[in-house]
């Protein structure tokens, strides 16, 4: 059975006498806890979480070696890389993770490992704009957007990750042109998140927006939010010369990992087919392990290629794509 422990009682652990497995997150518990549920009815061990949704570093630094998580499971390239680069995890070379995972998906020297993947899109209105209107990134510049366009902050994570990898691909230069671009083409300041883009494409505010593709999965089991899904259409824009920008839902050993060897069987069981289905199934992401099927809602939405760009590039350039977007002041 997962159990969820409050953070304060479960700063307050020092031994693992409590759990087989403990797992901070950035995901909330239930989101994850049809994996976790799973894992304990096949092997006996139990896990328990703690929802960290800000300060995990902090966190894992003020613990030390005293610190109870035996893994940490983010979102978003730069926070796993964040959390590596603090110096808080531990290598792992591990046959069956590296067995499953393709290299483009995990750190080469075995300090993090997607579990899911999931592609930054276009929510277009199914009124308003054409089933082949929106085909690449370059083109939500273009001009023929202006007043259209609805975005969350650019300063959020998803889209300081598809700047990184626009500058990957096109240079400072180009990334400058293209975020002013964008700028002059909102149809209102960038605010909110994925989801809340979608209900003012619903409502009329704008025709499209960029989003993850697993929050049209969110929506449509949201009776409050099916409205807002069922007046969009999922458009793949790709870069040119590349493909759609992809990001992941990771996953680290940290250095402390009172519990490394239930950890170890944690992970091998995170990227196994059965595991890899319920993610799919449970969050409507992308499974990383070649050979598992998306779910069928998943699949419905159509057949994109992904781009190539590695990931630890993407993770680098993070910075100087944040520094593009405050100078440009695209959130303001």
């Amino acid at each position: 059975m997962t159990k969820t422990l409050p953070l304060a009682f479960c700063a307050l652990i020092a031994t693992p006498a409590l759990a087989d497995v403990n797992v901070y997150s950035h995901r909330q518990p239930e989101l994850i806890a049809p994996l976790f549920d799973a894992f304990t009815e096949q092997t006996g061990i139990r896990v328990n979480t703690a929802y960290v949704d800000k300060g995990m570093v902090e966190r894992l630094r003020a613990e030390g070696d005293r610190s109870p998580a035996d893994l940490v499971m983010t979102v978003d390239i730069a926070r796993i890389e964040e959390v590596v680069a603090a110096g808080v995890t531990q290598a792992v070379d591990d046959p069956t993770l590296n067995a499953a995972i393709p290299v483009t998906y995990r750190d080469p020297a075995g300090h993090w490992f997607a579990l899911t993947s999931r592609a930054r899109i276009v929510y277009a209105s199914k009124e308003r704009v054409g089933a082949d209107e929106v085909t690449s990134y370059e083109d939500l510049a273009d001009p023929k957007w202006k007043g259209r366009i609805c975005t969350r902050p650019f300063t959020s994570d998803y889209n300081v990750a598809l700047t990184a990898a626009y500058l990957a691909h096109h240079g400072a230069e180009a990334t400058t042109s293209w975020l002013e671009g964008i700028k002059d083409n909102l149809a209102r300041r960038p605010e909110g998140n994925d989801r809340s883009q979608v209900k003012a494409i619903w409502a009329g505010e704008c025709d499209i927006s960029l989003g993850n593709t697993y929050y049209m999965g969110q929506m449509l089991a949201d009776p409050d939010q099916q409205a807002w899904a069922n007046s969009v259409r999922i458009a793949f824009p790709v870069f040119e010369n590349g493909g759609t920008h992809m990001n992941i839902s990771g996953v680290a050993m940290t250095k402390a990992a009172p519990n490394r060897e239930e950890a170890l069987q944690l992970l091998d069981f995170l990227v196994s087919d059965k595991a890899q289905e319920i993610y799919a199934e449970t969050n409507h992401e992308f499974p990383v392990k070649p050979g598992v099927p998306r779910s069928e809602l998943v699949q419905s939405w159509g057949e994109f290629t992904p781009d190539t760009l590695s990931l630890d590039e993407i993770a680098a350039l993070r910075p100087q794509a944040l520094k593009l977007i405050d100078q440009v002041d695209l959130d303001g």
